[in-house]
């Protein structure tokens, strides 16, 4: 089967067809770095990650550009708020996200260009869109005109009216047109600004992507993907303006973007107090877990993020564990992905079927008998996980230990954090002591203390297990 894909732009579910054999190029907006990550700016990375491994597995050269927005009106508010400098706060910021998304079983990405280093590139394209006749210079800012682009709003499908009506659009007096966009903007003494020849200023948020995807991935590149949120006006803006400085050629040219994510049925608020940073998630269940709970939904459709489901998610990652800790003493076979996976992710990446793909060789693992068959099946397991970017621990791993990140309620508390920390309420080191303990008090005929022990371990949630090789255990 071929890698099949659901194209924006065309409306339509479309075969795959890089534009140089062999090779990709994939570019997916990253986070503006002013605060912690939630649970909506990790759906895209999570998406985009089985994607990437995806499309590697299928033997492409792949270069996945995420970038970094570090210069922004946001950061430049939320670093005055916290009394701190800009540089500060995204590099706080920056590696609390990283340490997230790793969490996360993301993978890196192959370049991260941050905005900062592109400024002389942004004001590269801009001078040329104002060679072009397609944007003007008014009162210190450059807006891109667009009227100049007949075909404005051909990525989107928004019509004049929708295009400024509950847009992100910024109407001012100085504006041709209320839907021209800022490419350039100016800075006062007090806020980050580079010299141009506008002024001292700063570029606007869309010119950004346009000019780091192109110093990247070139002109035009395969795939550009982010959350349905960005189709308007970000990414529309993006193909304005790369487009019209290029004479027309092509941009991106097939557009993924994943579907909306609510909590407990509303949308995600501070208002509303269902805001949920990856943080504070990660502080209640494993990163894994919140993983697979993200893949239970296809992609472009809506997320509903439940407690209830993080529970299941974690629980159905239990089966898969125990089905893998029964297979334990197995050299595994081929570790290669299920063909049913394969099938599943190629198909607009369905994870839900990939998952119960996953879950059915989860189920001859455990009826299996023949060594050579557990083998088999346990490679398929492991190859299957590792594209999905699921059971990435050994079972003893994940029952024996939970991720989380320590409390922090500040930015400068998270930033003394490197890692996701393994942690528990009783150390691995204490419970095999009491162990330990426990079998000398079988074998002194002790069975009171032998059972005190075993309760005590099941009231802080670590559960024993009595078999011919001895007591293994494991957490709740």
């Amino acid at each position: 089967m071929t890698l099949h894909l659901y194209n924006t732009a065309h409306r339509r579910k479309e075969e795959f067809v890089p534009l140089k054999e062999g090779e990709v190029g994939m570019y997916v907006c990253g986070p503006t770095v002013y605060d912690f990550a939630h649970i909506g700016n990790a759906r895209p990375v999570v998406i985009f990650d089985v994607l990437a491994r995806l499309l590697r597995h299928e033997g492409y050269k792949l270069t996945y550009v995420r970038n970094i927005t570090d210069v922004e009106d946001k950061i430049i508010a939320a670093a005055e708020q916290n009394g701190e400098s800009i540089d500060e706060l995204t590099t706080r910021t920056t590696k609390a996200y990283h340490d997230d998304m790793a969490a996360l079983n993301a993978e890196k990405p192959t370049k991260e260009p941050r905005a900062t280093e592109h400024i002389d590139g942004m004001i590269r394209m801009i001078s040329k869109l104002i060679e072009k006749g397609h944007a003007y210079e008014a009162e210190g800012h450059v807006l891109f005109d667009v009227n100049s682009m007949p075909d404005y709003g051909k990525l989107s499908g928004r019509n004049r009216d929708d295009m400024i009506a509950g847009a992100r659009v910024e109407v001012a007096p100085y504006k041709k047109d209320p839907a021209d966009f800022v490419l350039w903007k100016p800075s006062t003494d007090d806020m980050p600004g580079w010299d141009s020849p506008w002024g001292r200023g700063r570029p606007g948020w869309h010119i950004e992507c346009s000019v780091m995807s192109e110093a990247t991935l070139g002109i035009t590149f395969d795939i550009h993907g982010g959350g349905r949120d960005l189709i308007f006006p970000h990414h529309e803006n993006e193909v304005a303006q790369s487009c019209c400085a290029h004479d027309g050629a092509p941009f991106a040219r097939y557009w993924v973007h994943n579907g909306f994510l609510t909590v407990e049925g509303d949308k995600m608020s501070k208002s509303l107090g269902n805001f949920r940073t990856v943080l504070e998630l990660l502080e209640e269940a494993p990163g894994e877990a919140l993983r697979l709970n993200m893949l239970s939904a296809q992609y472009r459709q809506p997320l509903d993020w439940t407690a209830e489901g993080v529970k299941r998610a974690k629980a159905s990652l239990d089966r898969l564990y125990t089905a893998l800790q029964h297979l334990e003493d197995i050299e595994a076979g081929p570790i290669k992905p299920a063909a049913g996976v394969i099938a599943a992710l190629e198909d607009d990446l369905n994870t839900p079927q990939a998952l119960t793909e996953l879950y059915a060789l989860a189920g001859e693992a455990n009826k299996a008998t023949d060594g050579a068959e557990k083998a088999r099946i346990k490679g398929l397991l492991l190859g299957s996980g590792n594209l999905l970017g699921l059971l990435q621990q050994s079972p003893k791993e994940w029952f024996q230990s939970i991720t989380v990140h320590l409390k922090a309620d500040s930015i400068e508390a998270r930033s003394e954090l490197s890692s996701p920390v393994l942690t528990s309420v009783i150390s691995k080191e204490n419970i095999e002591t009491l162990i330990a303990e426990r079998d000398e008090a079988k074998k002194q005929k002790n069975y009171k203390r032998a059972d005190e022990i075993r309760d005590n371990l099941k009231a802080a949630g670590i559960i024993l297990e009595d078999g011919p090789g001895g007591t293994t255990w494991k957490r709740a």
